[in-house]
C-alpha cells in the first residue's frame, strides 16, 4: 500500500495569479486544494470537467455557478457540476481561505 502523505503547515502557498495563492494534494481519484483569495483579486471565469465542493473556511465569496450566484460564508459548502462556467469573487475586506475537492483528480494541481 502506497500511503501519501503531506503536512499542509510546512508547505509554501503557490501563487496562481495576483490575488489568488494555493496549496494541493492528490490521491488517485481526487485532488484536495486550500485556495487563499485576496479582496479586489481577478475573477476568471472558467469551466473544467471536474466536479468541484468548495467549504469555505472563513471570508465571504460571491460564486457565480452558471446563471446563479450565490454568496457563501463561513461553514457553507456549494457543489459546481462538470463543464459549468463558475467564478468567485471576494465580498468585503477579509481574504478567502476555501478547500475545494475536485474528482476526478486535477493531475495540474498534483502535490
Amino acid at each position: 500500500m502506497d500511503i501519501h502523505e503531506i503536512d499542509w503547515s510546512k508547505m509554501q502557498w503557490k501563487q496562481i495569479r495576483q490575488g489568488v495563492e494555493q496549496k494541493a494534494f492528490s490521491g488517485d481519484g481526487a485532488t484536495v486544494a486550500l485556495h487563499r483569495l485576496m479582496p479586489g483579486h481577478e475573477p476568471k471565469p472558467h469551466s473544467h470537467p471536474h466536479e468541484q465542493i468548495a467549504y469555505i473556511m472563513s471570508g465571504r465569496l460571491r460564486f457565480h455557478i452558471g446563471d446563479e450566484v450565490r454568496d457563501v460564508g463561513p461553514g457553507g459548502l456549494v457543489l459546481i457540476p462538470p463543464n459549468v462556467m463558475h467564478w468567485g469573487e471576494v465580498l468585503g475586506d477579509e481574504p478567502v481561505l476555501n478547500l475545494d475537492v475536485f474528482t476526478p483528480k486535477r493531475p495540474e494541481y498534483a502535490a
